[in-house]
């Protein structure tokens, strides 16, 4: 959801974010009364500058009376009737309860060419339509500004046959990683994801991160009633009240849906709009929650930004809608992540437009950057910063890409794949040792077993961290005698060379890797042996490690566990030589 056409309005976003009363003409605010809460423990008072607590585990104990989770909330409690009569309703302009199909397609999708009421979903109006109500934030103003921000937060643990793929990325795993940096974020909260798993909540506010809502149960918020309203607000004020001990005064409307009736429910209860003029889209990819949109095209939207950004077509910054919603999106971030901020100054989405006292409790004051000395004080005991767990030592702090699963790591630049908790995930070293002398020089040279990078250290391929193809002929081993290098024999079967078909079975003459259905080695495809002849070896893959065929085809068939060159090669996306996250 892009926004189209846009004009800076966030020029003194600071000065009005804050308002408790009229000021600037703008509507008074009441901050909703929580009755016979009690003071959150566990939690810091006031901005976090560090050092953090990196434990990979949090208490999943949930608080209780509250609505159920991810259901629309009763507006028949006291509570929410009393959040409701607070509200000066001849401020809320009278729009119309809108109405979606089955499909999620408007009935209407048009208030007529005036947009009287400021309708985000079908004009992206950004500039309420009344005077007593301030712009939506939704960009960085200043040039090379990267707003990050993450939505449907905190990320809860699964219980359920996902648990095994998805709980790895649940949290902490998102916020651990953002700390190795000091990379701080704007979190939008779903209140039934707080209410759920508190100890998330906590772990964020603590982390230095700025806790804004996104609603109790992430409805299309302008189909909702003024009592509905409320009650999405309500709920999801008092979790993360309880939980950490702050009110927001930010919210997010879920897929962007407000008007100017919803701004004025949402301003009153204390909260200014937040939205976004950048989307990765990465939402919609294959995971729990999420679409059918192909990873490797999020990918190319993180490229496009990043491009944009090196050639110098943005005159602002931007606020990039992310997610921390399943393991696609959290896994897309850590990949991205050390990649903007070479690019980009990347900081939280409210800090880059000045605000930097988000909640009514106004001992916390967040800095503008991502760091600062402010001192912290706490309301009650925080965990201590744990030991990390064993983890194999040589990866750590290297940046060279190359840790197996187990090995201790500062962020993802040292893995193969991802730092989780300190320790790299992702494939377990095959060969606990390799041949020194060629990872990440690209020269070319790196006979069978040296260490790689990737492919363009080795002659063949790099797998794993290892290079494949021809043995060395000039190392002399003490158990056998040397080993002259592996070459195609003289005959090779014609009918592959130069057609860049990508059919040629293990044997057929080739001009390069587009002629075979895996590699070219000295002039020969290697790869699976054709079922039709009469050899009696059946068909193989390629490596133990990935399955061979679509390597350098470009294609993008290639299946979760086939060997890549790139995600042109992939149906999802190429990570570390293999398609899939």
């Amino acid at each position: 959801m892009l926004i189209t056409s846009s004009v800076l309005l966030v020029i003194g976003a600071a000065q009005a974010y804050a308002a408790s009363a009229t000021r600037n003409n703008l509507a008074p605010q009441v901050s909703p009364v929580f009755p016979n809460m009690k003071p959150a423990t566990g939690v810091v008072t006031s901005y976090n500058p560090g050092p953090y607590d990196m434990s990979p585990t949090l208490d999943t104990k949930g608080l209780s009376g509250y609505p159920n989770a991810w259901e629309s909330p009763s507006t028949t409690s006291a509570e929410v009737k009393a959040a409701y009569k607070a509200i000066d309703w001849s401020k809320v302009p009278k729009a119309p309860v809108r109405k979606q199909k089955t499909d999620g397609s408007w009935v209407s999708d048009s208030d007529g060419d005036s947009d009287p009421y400021c309708w985000w979903s079908s004009t992206n109006c950004l500039s309420p339509k009344v005077s007593y109500l301030p712009d939506d934030i939704y960009t960085c103003p200043n040039k090379g500004d990267w707003g990050l921000n993450y939505d449907d937060g905190p990320f809860n643990r699964y219980t359920d046959e996902n648990a095994k793929k998805e709980n790895p990325y649940a949290e902490p795993a998102l916020y651990n990683f953002l700390a190795k940096t000091n990379q701080k974020s704007t979190l939008f909260y779903i209140g039934s994801n707080v209410a759920t798993y508190p100890a998330a909540a906590k772990r964020g506010l603590n982390d230095g991160h700025q806790l804004c809502s996104h609603t109790w149960s992430h409805p299309v918020m302008t189909t909702q009633t003024n009592i509905q309203i409320v009650a999405e607000l309500y709920w999801t004020l008092k979790a993360i009240k309880e939980a950490t001990g702050v009110t927001p005064q930010c919210w997010r409307p879920p897929q962007g849906d407000v008007d100017d009736r919803v701004r004025a429910i949402a301003w009153q209860m204390g909260m200014r709009t937040v939205i976004w003029d950048e989307d990765t889209n990465d939402w919609d990819m294959p995971a729990p929650g999420g679409g059918n949109l192909s990873p490797k095209k999020v990918d190319a939207y993180f490229q496009k930004l990043i491009d944009n950004e090196k050639a110098g077509k943005y005159e602002t910054g931007h606020i990039v809608l992310e997610h921390e919603l399943n393991s696609a999106t959290v896994n897309m971030s850590m990949f991205w992540m050390p990649k903007l901020q070479e690019v980009f100054n990347v900081v939280p989405a409210l800090s880059c437009n000045g605000v930097t006292q988000p909640y009514w409790e106004k001992n916390f004051v967040y800095p503008t950057g991502n760091s600062d000395q402010v001192p912290t004080k706490t309301s009650g005991p925080i965990a201590p910063t744990s030991t990390p767990s064993t983890c194999t030592g040589g990866s750590f702090g290297l940046g060279k890409g190359d840790g197996y699963n187990g090995a201790c790591c500062n962020d993802q630049s040292d893995c193969l794949d991802n730092c989780l908790s300190g320790t790299c995930n992702g494939p377990i070293n095959p060969n606990p040792t390799c041949v020194a002398g060629s990872f990440g020089l690209s020269k070319g040279d790196g006979y069978n077993g040296a260490c790689c990078s990737d492919q363009s250290d080795c002659l063949d391929d790099c797998l794993s961290g290892k290079c494949n193809g021809p043995t060395n002929p000039n190392v002399v081993t003490t158990t056998a005698p040397t080993t002259a290098p592996t070459t195609a024999p003289i005959t090779c079967t014609i009918g592959s060379q130069g057609l860049g078909k990508g059919d040629g079975y293990n044997g057929a003459c080739c001009n390069d890797q587009s002629d075979c259905l895996d590699n070219c080695l000295s002039g020969k495809c290697n790869g699976p042996v054709k079922t039709t002849t009469t050899k009696t070896t059946t068909t193989s893959k390629a490596t133990a490690s990935c399955i061979a065929g679509v390597r350098g085809k470009k294609r993008g068939n290639g299946e979760t566990g086939y060997c890549c060159s790139s995600s042109d090669d992939c149906v999802e996306t190429c990570r570390s030589g293999t398609c899939g996250l």
